[in-house]
């Protein structure tokens, strides 16, 4: 992988402070004026540049923060907050920065022990990615294998399987120095490894102990001021390059400015007051600036995030079957030739450096970003004025950017770190603001929200990132957070929203069987998640909602984690068909489905804007997986794309939510392989579609079959 370990390995590693074994460290101490050393706290200087905060533009977090105490308590205060204050003392380490860096890493939660992705555990994320990865041995059932990444019928089918022997696990070789950073705190401390994983008291002493050897080795003293730590923070997760660290450390200073509370997957109540005055070393953070300004270079990505190029092969090649062949992405123009309209969220199923080699194969799909669990560090692989293969749907891999999250859909615990889901955050704000695409879910979806474009591709359809990614929390990072509106309710619009700490429904199939790889019905983890089950009546022992689409030939739909058949997610809007005590119904799929939605614990929140029915004397209309021109629009040397139905129908006096007002048909031509992108052609049509929230997945229809209306005030 490119770059080195900030890790130096030229001093070798003796206790930190607190521990059993720990030697006297030089007493904390703290800088004032030009060299003066005082013991004694002052406030911080107001001079310090505020080099932090031109790093990193704030996000904008609105409301409380995700999983906040709601009430009085909300959660039990104590034991967690007292085991920050106690390492922050142990260890000479300010109790803000010790917040700060666990918040970005874990957001304060422990996981139950589990592993992240990337192998960290507890709290402060200490990483044992050998321990993860024989923990895993069983496997994940994943995506499918099937799915034909470019999902262009006129062309032949990209698999997004791994080639045989790319992107495995690389269980036997030397693990980079930020996968294994539990091993060093077991040094430092004198705790066991064990310890580190399972108990978060332990975990937290582990991550103080990381900080204060940090501080050391820079040369810094052991500071009661925070704004001395920075350098020191940037180290903490062991980035490779020295900028993903910078931008570690912007983010961290970030969260100790703004503030945090919330209340913790084992019910602990935690909390970080703001210091909204608090400013890092103008020293150690212009130094870290320059790294971070410096880090995009041929990159898109917004100023200060840690960022690199590492371009997917556009190549040509000769195919197993002998036929001339090209990886893996299209050359084009975008926005000029043809408006982004979307991004797409996907997790890679695979770790960071198994990733980073399939995207490097010309016979593998593509996708524009790879984001970095340990750090949130961010690589880009095509340019955004290219089109990648990572949908599959043509017409919407034409008009998206993809991003792939280091992470399992399947496994609920190898959960998305807080760094990840910021810097994702911060990405996408960047690129819908420059390709003014809007940030709501019609716009910003998963993979698992695209439609297949032919019923026979349906089934095969990718699922990520899965019912476990914090949609509610994503989009209040990205500063549009799922609230009430006027206007929705019983006869409006409804916004899936239920409160994914405490909504737990069992999914299953979690894991793969040790034989053929095949899911088992073993009920997964429980664990917090933003999607809703749909019942045909408003009885949790009635049936699921069927999908023919998914489950052709009259199967039922499932409690599987992969099958999504029967389910709303966060932020997906529907529109209202009925209501009876703690249930409400919506139209999905051609039908009414019923979710539980109780006025104490509700799954929705009221919504207003545009909803679809069919025209007066329309019994039914139909539904297709893209937005293609009519036959008559393609121009010679461009076959027609068959408009084909899938297997729903949108009847008469039902209503689906829409994305917003008609658009033409458009299709992209890039049938060959062409460096200076002058073949492809962009066909525009008279016919208009409406994008709308069928199902799980979005869908459209043709706007001369369907009557638009709006329902509520359309304000928030």
């Amino acid at each position: 992988m490119p770059g080195s370990s900030s890790e130096s390995p030229a001093e070798p590693e003796r206790p930190a402070p607190g521990s059993r074994h720990a030697r006297p460290l030089r007493r904390r101490r703290r800088r004032s004026g030009a060299g003066t050393v005082h013991r004694r706290s002052v406030p911080v200087r107001g001079a310090v540049l505020a080099a932090a905060a031109g790093l990193l533009l704030p996000l904008a977090v609105t409301g409380p923060p995700a999983g906040a105490a709601s009430g009085a308590d909300g959660g039990q205060q104590g034991a967690l907050q007292r085991a920050f204050a106690e390492a922050a003392e142990a260890y000479d380490v300010p109790r803000e920065v010790l917040l700060g860096v666990a918040y970005l890493q874990s957001r304060w939660d422990g996981h139950g022990g589990a592993p992240s992705v990337s192998g960290g555990y507890g709290p402060m994320h200490l990483t044992d990615a050998r321990t993860a990865l024989a923990g895993r041995a069983a496997g994940h059932p994943g995506h499918s294998d099937r799915e034909d990444a470019r999902g262009d019928p006129a062309r032949a089918p990209r698999l997004a399987s791994a080639p045989a022997g790319g992107g495995a696990e690389a269980r036997g070789r030397e693990l980079p120095a930020r996968l294994r950073t539990l091993e060093r705190a077991a040094r430092l401390t004198g705790l066991s490894r064990a310890e580190l994983r399972s108990s978060p008291e332990a975990n937290i002493r582990g991550g103080a102990a990381l900080l204060a050897r940090a501080q050391q080795r820079l040369g810094h003293p052991l500071s009661s001021d925070p704004a001395d730590w920075y350098a020191a923070v940037a180290a903490f997760p062991s980035s490779p390059g020295a900028s993903a660290g910078a931008a570690f450390a912007g983010e961290v200073f970030e969260v100790i400015r703004s503030g945090e509370r919330r209340v913790t997957d084992a019910g602990q109540r935690v909390e970080l007051a703001a210091r909204p005055r608090l400013r890092p070393d103008a020293d150690q953070s212009g130094r870290a600036r320059k790294l971070a300004s410096a880090s995009s270079d041929r990159a898109d990505c917004p100023r200060g995030l840690s960022c690199e190029w590492l371009p997917a092969p556009y190549e040509e090649y000769t195919g197993d079957d002998g036929e001339a062949d090209f990886g893996n992405h299209d050359k084009t123009r975008r926005p000029g030739s043809q408006k982004i309209e979307y991004i797409v969220v996907h997790d890679t199923e695979g770790a960071w450096d198994g990733v980073m080699d399939l995207i490097q194969d010309p016979k593998y799909v593509s996708w524009h970003y790879t984001l970095r669990s340990s750090d949130g560090h961010v690589a880009q692989h095509v340019a955004n004025k290219d089109v990648a293969w990572h949908s599959g749907n043509w017409y919407v891999n034409s008009a998206s950017i993809g991003l792939e999250h280091e992470g399992f859909l399947a496994d609920p615990d190898a959960w998305f770190t807080e760094a990840m889901y910021r810097s994702s955050a911060r990405l996408v704000r960047h690129l819908a603001a420059e390709y003014d695409i809007p940030l709501d879910r019609q716009h910003i979806l998963g993979h698992d929200n695209v439609p297949g474009v032919t019923p026979a591709a349906i089934p095969d359809m990718h699922t990520d990132p899965g019912p476990y990614w914090d949609w509610a929390h994503y989009f209040e990072l990205l500063g549009e957070p799922f609230t009430g509106e006027r206007g929705g309710g019983a006869r409006g619009l409804v916004t899936i929203r239920p409160d994914y700490a405490a909504h737990r429904p069992e999914y299953t199939g979690c894991e793969s069987g040790k034989k053929g790889g095949k899911s088992t019905n073993s009920p997964c983890p429980p664990h917090g998640s933003g999607a809703v089950r749909l019942h045909t009546a408003p009885r949790e022992d009635a049936p699921l909602v069927k999908d023919e689409g998914l489950h052709p030939g009259g199967g039922e739909s499932t409690t599987g984690v992969n099958d999504t058949g029967a389910r709303a997610s966060t932020g997906q809007q529907y529109a209202v068909a009925g209501a009876k005590k703690g249930w409400t119904a919506v139209w999905y799929l051609g039908r009414k489905a019923w979710f539980r939605n109780p006025a104490e614990a509700p799954a929705a929140v009221p919504a207003s804007g545009r909803v679809v029915t069919p025209r007066p004397g329309k019994d039914t209309v139909p539904v297709y997986g893209t937005a293609y021109p009519e036959e008559s629009a393609y121009p010679d040397g461009v076959e027609p794309r068959k408009l084909t139905p899938l297997p729903y129908t949108v009847r008469a006096g039902q209503r689906y939510a829409a994305a917003g007002p008609a658009v033409r048909g458009t299709y992209l031509s890039a049938p060959d392989f062409d460096p200076e992108a002058e073949k492809f052609r962009v066909v525009r049509g008279g016919l208009r579609y409406v994008q709308i929230q069928l199902g799980h997945r979005v869908a459209f229809v043709r706007a001369d079959d369907v009557r638009i209306t709006e329902v509520g005030d359309g304000g928030r």
